[in-house]
Formats: structure tokens, C-alpha cells, sequence
């Protein structure tokens, strides 16, 4: 058969029918099908915008699609025929690209629907889409497994009262005050109830709260199990399976409804439970010897992150309320420190590479191993900066048994493993090493996993208590009887063993297993232990360590917010999801999505959350990467010796100009988009995790994505899903996998997204840098335009999170100039609109220093035509450049 295609050409293919075409096509929709959209109470008209994509293997067709809805006040379902947008006048999306991706046609369609007149309402669609040349029309839900989408139209206005967002809330007995919100356009609650005292058995109370009113979609933060958080979510009847610290409710009006139960008052842990009918139940337990209170905070808003914020604000006032820190734990905050060294101890800490043990050497641990994969790491060129000796180097009794039942005897070295003692270890590490700042060793919160030896040395010194642990929720961990340091002696002990590991060489510790406190059953334990021990860890920490510590296995109620909720100490780094499992290959999806939906309680922490170990030779290393580069915490890898993936190491990590290997760490952390708060695990979208880097106007928005399901899925990304953006700035996107840029576009362009397609595994990092117009002399007293955008450091993962601070300015002889601070070394990133039109040698200069650098570390880009590459690490060793003070490397272009 032969055809014509749009330009009148021949197009030769057997048995072309447009219901091939239809069948092969691809569509996206935003708003997204199978998804709930909120908007905003002031906005009058809603945009749909659509791309059609279609096999070149068929000749070109037009198009047409129409968006099915039941909107604009009708209970009948209306048609919008939608318009296809001129790709030349407005400039084409960006597409990028994906191994394996077909070459397609690209159409967008766009149009609008009106606000429906009631305050608030709820507007489902779909669509259907054709060739001109065809009669019948596909629906997208029989395309695909999608459902309708949603439109919630936001109500102009906040419920006065919490009883107009829970039902029967009146029958319980929760005492409810109102609030001021330190969240503007929220409204704010506080909920007690009286626990009576405890006597020799904790008191326990189980207590509805009532029916949350009018919503469709809920997420909660639950314990997965003790240790850990871990996201659930649900449609219409509100049903947690385990307690649950935090839930959320999307309601039809276009609100959220969020409910914190606070804990580690009073000896007192709050949870959420379910009833039968879906009623939130608060249950409680109360480990003192007096009344106490359970407490819940409830807020609205227009958005989850402002009724989020509201909550966790007022949380932390409750909690740091004059006289509820120690006399101890409050000199140990207010002891001098030198802010300088404080400063470098900071930034080596958070922003160093660090190698792990555990997983790379195992269990059986000893010196020489420690030793021999540090040597591998120096013959592959890698330079970490922080070491940590992780879990088995310690003295134990019971050997050869499990982890569970073997006791903490001494706070020496085990000798099988180090037989000249810790000290000699570490001192040896250090002088072999010299790059490695920092070395960190593991151990439990009350010491080993099996508590400590009733016959070791450490028993004989300090005061010890037999106690009751249960079981918890892990089968594996059987309930005990433990032998454990008293919590008399806790503070004593720390001070002992931290000067121990300090005159041994360690500066910085991995403090496990800190859910124990929580797993003690019997009551004068726990109001005993639960706050002594994380205040003699915070101390002793603080005291010896300053900020170079680990919280591990630390999520129960109770340290959340007395200890890492208040923001009077540094900033702690702190696990923010369970482990990786690098045998386990369905962990590794879930592990992603755990850690950003977790980031969402965290966030408002006084942590750095840390997303664990990882391993770069494996096949989901690049995954688990750009999940750490994206997270705004540190990142640790556990290789086994030789087994190394240096590409994908460089990618996350550059070179300081003080010979450091520092990560770029984004400057707020990452977490899920406001658009996917309520999205399953299962419901096949891809994970956006969102984070911001640098100044408000000057900064860049950067997304991490990820394909977490099944199946291969296409989506747009829209500019305004990322977070920090100006309404009135101009912005080009680039993706980290392609080296692609975007056309500069705006947040009300009618085509301001990209698209793009993942296929299972896989990931891309999208980043946006603002664009600046600049009117430079021309030829003959003219002027013209000129666009640019620092784009941070090219070939990194996060490379804006390179950028320190950056200056554009037309000079007084009529010459732009760009002056650059950037974090470490590596290729420099310019975007200049009239880049194919400027000689490197006739119309730019380049100097690092203020010293010119060479004309061939300078090229222009192979994936870009409008972007200039300088090679600042080869011009910096070429020229021989030394840094004085500074860890900055100034660059400065001047286009004329």
C-alpha cells in the first residue's frame, strides 16, 4: 500500500489502517489520568494539555482529541475538543530521550474548562482521540488500565471548627483548643486525653476519634515495624494495618486534613489505629508514675505541606517548652565550641564520600580486611572522606552464636579481629590514608544487640539492671532477658567509652539498634531508660563528637520527638528508612519510595535524613544513586573490595580544590511532590522526590525520578512540579542522563513541561536553572539579547548543588560577564542563547583566579547547542593553582 504522509510524499507500507495507528499510539495528559488534581480556590479555568505520540513507522497524521468531563456545573458529561498547538511559533518540548525509546511524531492539544460555580466541586474526565482519517474513536481507560481523572476544585474558604472535618468527634472524649498557626491560611487544633498513672504495668488507652469527613484519598506514615516508618495509602475507608504516627486525608473540597499523635511527654507514646468503619483511633500508653495526657494535632490547609507544616511546628513548641531538657543536656548545648572547627567538622561530615563496612566486608570483621578494601579503594582512584568500621568489631562474649545472644564485654577491640588493639587500627588507617577525615564505629544504643556480658568488664565498672525485652514485630528477634547498663550509670558509661574511642583515634560513632529503649516492657523501665539513654547519648555525643554521629534504627515515637524534633542542638544525620538489601530485588523500588514519602515527616526534623548504604557495582547502583544525590543527605557506599563502579562514583562526587572528595548535596532535602503525597506504591506513576538548591531567585529546582513499577511509563513533567520556582522567571531544564536542555520556557507558557519515558529500573534527573536576558552592544550602536544560565557543574548528578553563588552583569564597555563560586572542581556549565553564533577564541575569555585559562579546556557541548564547556579540574591542574583559605574555585566568563 502507499500513502502520502503530511508533506504529500509517497509513504510505502503494507495494510496501513488508522486503527493501527490508534492502537499504537501513545498519550499523556495532564492533568494525569487515574489521579486526583487539586486547583486552587483562585484559579478560574483548568488547562489541559495533551501529546499524542505516534510511530514514524506510519506516515504522519493529523490528529484530533477531546477531553470527556461531567465539569462546568452539568451533571451530563460535555465534550472539549482541544486545539493543536503550533510546536513552531511556541517551540517544541523537550522529549527526552530513553534507551530503547522508538522515534516517534509528537502533536499537543490544549484547551480549557471553566470553574464550576459551586464553592467546591468535583469534576471527573477522560479522553478520547482519532486520525482525521478515522470514524471511530479510542478511549484512553480502554488503552490502559487508567481510571478517570479527578478535579477538586479547592473551597474558598477554611472549616471554623474540627468538628466540620471529623464526624462524631463530639462523643469522644478529647478535650479540643484552637490554636494560632504559625502557618499562614491554616487552621490549627490541639486534642488531649488524660492517661491514668502507671503502676508496676504500663496503663494502655484506646480511644475513637472519629470519622474524617468528605475525603476520597488518605496517606498515612506507619511503623513497618519498630525501628521504622514506611508510607501506607488508601481510597475512601481509612484502614491502617499498623500504628501509625501520622495520616492525612485529601478531601473533596481540595483540603488536607493532617493528624500528628506527639509522643515522648510524659512518658507517654500516642498512636493511630483503625476501627471497622474507618475511624481514626488514638491509642495510647503511659509509662509514669502519674497522669499524663495523650496528645494529638490536627490541621487544615490548602496544601498538605502548609497543614503538615502547622502540625509539626506546633509539636516542637510543645516539646521545647522551658524545662523540658535536663540540666545536663542543656550544658551540653550551651558549651562553647570553636565555630570554625565546628564548621570544617560540618562540612567534611555531611558532605564527604563515605565507605561503609557492613555490607562490603560482612561479619566477619577484623583489621586486615578494613585495610585491604581501603588499599582497593586507593588503587581505583576513589578518596573517601569518612570511614565507618561498622557492626562485629567489638568484644563479645558467646562466639559463634547470633547476634541476639551475644553480650558487650569491653570497650576495647575484639582481639581475633584487632589484636593490637583499636587504636593501633585506627592509627594505622590514618596514616596510610591521609584523605579519610573522619572514622566512625558502630555500636548499640545499650551497647550490643544482645545488651551486655553479666561477667565482662564493662558490668564490673557500672551499675547493671536485668530487663524485659519483647519481641516487638520481628520474628526474627525473639523477646529476652537482657543484662544492660543501668539507666543511673547510662550517662557515666557514654562519657567513659566516648573518651575511650576519642583517645583511640574515632571521632564520630553509628549509634543501632535505639528502638531496644522502646521494646523494654516493663513501666519503671521505660520511664526510666527511654529519655535517660538518649539523653546521655546526646551528651556524650555532643561533648566528644560534636556533630559527627549517626542515629540508627531510631524512628519510635518517643526519639522523634524528644530528641530529634528540637532544633536547640546540631543538626543530627539520622536513618531515615529501613535497610538496604542488596539480595532482595523488589526492595529496591520500595526502598526509593519509602525513603521520599518518609522525607515528608522528616523534613521538619532537626536531621539530616540519611537514606542508608548502598552498593555502586549492582544492578540497581545508578537507582539507589541518584536516590542519595537527590535526598539532601550523605552518601555511603559498601562495595565489596574491586567491585567498583568509578563512572557512576564520579557522577555523584567531585574533587574540592583542597583534594577532598565532597558530594553535591542539594541545600534542602529531597522529598515527594505535592502532586504524589496520595499516590500508592502500586498505581504505576512515576516517583518525583523534589528538592531546591541555593538562593530564592538565583537557585535551582532539581527531580529526581523514578520508575518504581512493573512496566515501562510515560508522563509529562511539568515546570511548576518543581519546587522554588518563580512565577515570572524564565527557566531551561536539563536532564542529568542525556545532557539535554530544554527551551526557555515560563510557568504559564502553554507548553511548559517536558516529557519523558522510563523504562522499568530506570531514573532520570531533571534540574532547572533561571534564565537571564541580558542587552549587550551590537554592531554599529546596536544592541541585541543574549539568554544565560549556570548550569553548575555538567556530567554530576546534582551539579547546581556545586554552585555557591553566581553574579551576570553587563560590563561598562559592553561585555557580559559571569562570575562563578563553585564548591569543587570539575566541568563547568554555561547556557548562552547565541552560542552557535560566538568564536571560543575570538569572543570569550575565560579565567579562574583571575588568571586565563587554556583555549582547549574550553569546547561547546556535544548534547547542546547553547551550551559552553569549561574544564575548570584539567585548567586547574594544567596551570598549577593552589588555594590559599578558600575550598571555592572562582570562575568568571567575559562574552563580548
Amino acid at each position: 500500500m502507499v500513502t502520502n504522509d503530511l508533506d504529500g510524499k509517497p509513504f510505502q507500507l503494507k495494510f496501513v489502517r488508522a486503527a493501527q495507528m490508534i492502537m499504537f499510539a501513545n498519550v499523556i495528559c495532564d492533568p494525569p489520568f487515574g489521579q486526583t488534581t487539586v486547583i486552587p480556590h483562585g484559579q478560574q479555568q483548568v488547562k489541559f494539555t495533551v501529546l499524542i505520540e505516534s510511530s514514524i513507522s506510519f506516515p504522519e497524521q493529523k490528529w484530533e482529541a477531546v477531553v470527556w468531563h461531567n465539569g462546568s456545573g452539568q451533571v451530563e458529561w460535555n465534550e472539549l475538543y482541544l486545539q493543536e498547538i503550533n510546536q513552531e511559533s511556541e517551540g517544541a518540548p523537550l522529549a527526552i530521550s530513553s534507551n530503547g525509546r522508538p522515534k516517534v511524531y509528537r502533536r499537543y492539544y490544549t484547551g480549557h474548562i471553566p470553574r464550576p460555580g459551586a464553592e467546591s466541586a468535583c469534576t471527573e474526565f477522560t479522553l478520547k482521540f482519532r486520525t482525521e482519517a478515522s470514524d471511530s474513536w479510542k478511549w484512553v481507560n480502554d488503552q490502559s488500565d487508567l481510571r478517570n481523572g479527578e478535579l477538586y476544585f479547592q473551597s474558598r474558604k477554611l472549616p471554623s471548627e474540627l468538628q466540620d472535618c471529623i464526624g462524631d468527634l463530639s462523643a469522644s472524649s478529647f478535650h479540643i483548643e484552637s490554636v494560632q498557626s504559625e502557618v499562614g491560611d491554616t487552621k490549627l487544633w490541639s486534642l488531649t486525653l488524660p492517661i491514668g498513672p502507671a503502676g508496676s504495668k504500663s496503663v494502655f488507652s484506646t480511644e475513637p476519634l472519629g470519622l474524617p469527613l468528605n475525603y476520597s484519598r488518605w496517606f498515612a506514615l506507619i511503623r513497618i515495624w519498630s525501628p521504622w516508618l514506611a508510607p501506607r495509602h488508601g481510597k475512601s475507608k481509612f484502614k491502617v494495618n499498623e500504628d501509625a504516627v501520622m495520616c492525612s486525608f485529601l478531601r473533596r473540597d481540595g483540603l488536607h486534613l493532617v493528624l500528628v499523635a506527639l509522643s515522648g511527654i510524659e512518658d507517654v507514646l500516642t498512636v493511630f489505629k483503625h476501627d471497622k468503619d474507618g475511624r481514626v483511633v488514638v491509642s495510647s500508653r503511659n509509662d509514669g508514675t502519674k497522669e499524663a495526657h495523650a496528645r494529638v494535632i490536627a490541621s487544615i490547609g490548602r496544601t498538605f505541606e502548609e497543614a503538615n507544616a502547622a502540625c509539626m511546628y506546633q509539636a516542637r513548641n510543645i516539646v521545647s517548652r522551658p524545662g523540658s531538657l535536663s540540666k545536663e543536656l542543656q550544658e551540653a548545648i550551651d558549651a562553647p565550641v570553636d565555630q570554625d572547627a565546628r564548621a570544617q567538622w560540618m562540612e567534611n561530615w555531611y558532605d564527604g564520600l563515605t565507605y561503609c563496612t557492613w555490607n562490603g566486608l560482612g561479619q566477619d570483621l577484623n583489621e586486615q580486611r578494613i585495610y585491604n578494601a581501603l588499599d582497593t579503594l586507593d588503587k581505583n582512584d576513589i578518596k573517601i572522606t569518612n570511614l565507618i568500621i561498622d557492626d562485629n568489631w567489638q568484644s563479645l562474649d558467646n562466639p559463634g552464636k547470633g547476634q541476639f545472644e551475644r553480650r558487650w564485654t569491653d570497650f576495647e577491640a575484639n582481639k581475633e579481629g584487632f589484636p593490637h588493639g583499636l587504636k593501633y587500627t585506627i592509627t594505622n588507617i590514618r596514616d596510610n590514608h591521609p584523605n579519610i577525615q573522619h572514622v566512625a564505629v558502630w555500636h548499640a544504643i545499650l551497647g550490643y544487640w544482645g545488651g551486655v556480658s553479666p561477667n565482662g568488664s564493662i558490668a564490673k565498672k557500672y551499675k547493671t539492671k536485668v530487663v524485659s525485652r519483647s519481641q516487638g514485630h520481628a520474628k526474627f528477634m525473639p523477646p529476652a532477658i537482657i543484662t544492660v547498663v543501668d539507666a543511673d550509670d547510662a550517662q557515666k558509661m557514654y562519657n567513659d567509652f566516648y573518651q575511650f574511642l576519642l583517645s583511640s583515634g574515632v571521632d564520630s560513632v553509628k549509634t543501632d539498634a535505639q528502638f531496644f529503649l522502646d521494646l523494654l516492657e516493663d513501666a519503671e523501665d521505660r520511664r526510666r531508660f527511654i529519655s535517660a539513654y538518649q539523653d546521655a547519648w546526646t551528651i556524650s555525643s555532643l561533648r566528644y563528637f560534636s556533630v559527627k554521629a549517626i542515629s540508627c534504627m531510631s524512628q519510635t515515637p518517643q526519639i522523634l520527638f524528644h530528641t530529634q524534633l528540637p532544633t536547640n542542638k546540631p543538626r543530627l544525620m539520622v536513618r531515615n528508612s529501613d535497610d538496604f538489601f542488596p539480595e532482595i530485588p523488589t526492595s529496591h523500588p520500595w526502598h526509593i519510595f519509602m525513603n521520599a514519602y518518609n522525607s515528608l515527616f522528616t523534613q521538619h526534623l532537626n536531621i539530616l535524613p540519611d537514606w542508608d548504604m548502598f552498593q555502586t557495582s549492582h544492578e540497581y547502583s545508578s537507582f539507589h544513586a541518584a536516590g542519595r544525590c537527590v535526598s539532601g543527605g550523605p552518601i555511603y557506599f559498601t562495595d565489596e573490595p574491586g567491585k567498583h563502579d568509578v563512572n557512576l562514583i564520579h557522577q555523584m562526587t567531585s574533587q574540592s580544590v583542597q583534594g577532598k572528595t565532597v558530594i553535591l548535596r542539594p541545600s534542602n532535602i529531597g522529598k515527594t511532590i505535592a502532586s504524589g503525597v496520595y499516590t500508592a506504591y502500586e498505581e504505576e506513576r512515576l516517583l518525583k522526590v523534589g528538592t531546591y538548591h541555593g538562593r530564592k531567585e538565583s537557585g535551582s529546582g532539581i527531580l529526581g525520578i523514578f520508575n518504581v513499577s512493573q512496566k515501562p511509563l510515560s508522563e509529562f513533567v511539568m515546570l511548576n512540579e518543581f519546587l522554588g520556582l518563580e512565577d515570572d522567571f524564565e527557566y531551561i531544564v536539563g536532564a542529568h542522563t542525556t545532557g539535554e536542555y530544554s527551551i526557555p520556557m515560563k510557568k504559564d507558557d502553554k507548553l511548559s513541561m517536558v516529557s519523558l519515558e522510563l523504562q522499568t529500573k530506570s531514573w532520570e534527573i531533571l534540574s532547572t536553572y533561571p534564565v537571564y536576558n541580558h542587552a549587550m552592544k551590537g554592531t554599529h550602536d546596536s544592541t541585541r539579547s543574549m539568554k544565560t544560565a549556570v548550569l553548575g557543574l555538567l556530567g554530576k548528578m546534582t551539579g547546581a548543588a556545586a554552585i555557591v553563588d553566581y553574579d551576570i552583569r553587563v560590563t561598562d564597555n559592553g561585555r557580559l560577564q559571569v562570575s562563578a563560586s563553585l564548591k569543587a572542581l570539575g566541568v563547568f556549565g554555561l547556557y548562552i542563547s547565541d552560542l552557535s553564533k560566538l568564536s571560543i577564541e575570538d569572543n570569550l575569555i575565560i579565567t579562574i583566579l583571575g588568571k586565563a585559562i587554556p583555549l582547549h579546556t574550553v569546547s561547546k557541548s556535544e548534547t547542546s547547542d547553547y551550551v559552553l564547556k569549561v574544564d575548570v579540574e584539567q585548567a586547574w591542574k594544567e596551570m598549577g593553582l593552589h588555594s590559599n583559605y578558600s575550598n571555592e574555585v572562582q570562575v568568571e566568563v567575559f562574552i563580548s
